[in-house]
């Protein structure tokens, strides 16, 4: 018995870049669940959405809307410079 869950990864996952910050969205599923949304900053550290979204369109959505609402330094570390 195989109890491996094969990860889907959405072809909308890429490399998102403003101001200079450059960050690494992922978006991904298994066929047991709905798509989840990843960030991860200069500093490799993962941002994770608590909340599952219905399509990877609704996941990418979501990571463009809070660009726009809190900015790209939002996904910063706490020094705002991409270090820890």
């Amino acid at each position: 018995m195989n109890d491996e869950i094969e990860i889907i990864m959405s072809p909308l996952c890429q490399s998102f870049e403003r101001d200079g910050i450059a960050l690494q969205v992922e978006i991904y599923c298994s066929s047991e669940s709905e798509w989840s949304l990843e960030v991860v900053n200069p500093s490799n550290t993962s941002i994770v959405w608590n909340d599952t979204f219905q399509s990877d369109k609704a996941a990418l959505e979501e990571f463009l809307q809070t660009i726009k609402t809190d900015g790209i330094q939002s996904f910063l570390d706490s020094h705002g410079d991409g270090t820890a």
